[in-house]
């Protein structure tokens, strides 16, 4: 990859830059290997695509506090989970390699998690939904203009519901409410207040 695509990639702020062409595995993998110590570089592989995303605070801050307000809920209501985060999911056989901004196993492992969150800050849209349609991840969740849409696996895709299946007594708004907290001393407070009062 040409080092002034690297340099453009790495100065722009939670952007996104698509490579086209039909590049195969392996000169994905070479890409790949030439990014990997780019800091805050995303790389995402599907169907011969390449795409870079770089990763700013507002995306990462509103990451941390999602991932931190749900493992706060999974403790408070006894339900078991193991967080793996952003660990890359590839599956060679079916063209696809990416990295969830979080992801959790409900209950434990299996081939991949049940739950993965997208945050989108600047650009994106539901098409990522493609990529875990390859892997058949259960449920995954968007974050996007300070909103939460939440998307369950079916027989032939994604069908976009009103609330987690996984977690059904969730209250969603409070959720976010909470995310968009300035302190999260007060947003951790009023979060545990409320899933208490459902519980």
């Amino acid at each position: 990859m040409p080092a002034k695509i690297l340099e453009e990639i790495d100065t722009l702020a939670e952007q996104r830059f698509l490579l086209p062409g039909n590049y195969n595995w392996e000169q994905f993998e070479a890409i790949e290997s030439l990014v990997a110590d780019a800091p805050g570089l995303r790389i995402t592989y599907l169907d011969g695509w390449i795409e870079f995303m770089t990763l700013g605070e507002a995306h990462e801050s509103i990451s941390s506090i999602i991932s931190f307000l749900l493992q706060l809920y999974f403790c408070e209501m006894g339900i078991e989970y193991i967080p793996v985060g952003s660990a890359t999911r590839r599956d060679r056989e079916k063209g696809v390699s990416f990295e969830p901004d979080e992801s959790y196993y409900i209950g434990s492992r299996k081939e991949h998690p049940d739950l993965a969150v997208e945050v989108t800050i600047t650009s994106g849209s539901t098409s990522i939904l493609a990529k875990y349609l390859r892997l058949r991840v259960p449920e995954v969740w968007f974050w996007k203009n300070n909103q939460l849409a939440v998307y369950r696996l079916r027989e032939d895709g994604y069908e976009q519901v009103s609330s987690s299946e996984f977690l059904p007594e969730l209250d969603l708004e409070l959720l976010v409410r909470c995310v968009l907290m300035p302190s999260r001393i007060e947003a951790r407070r009023e979060f545990l207040n409320g899933i208490r009062q459902v519980g």
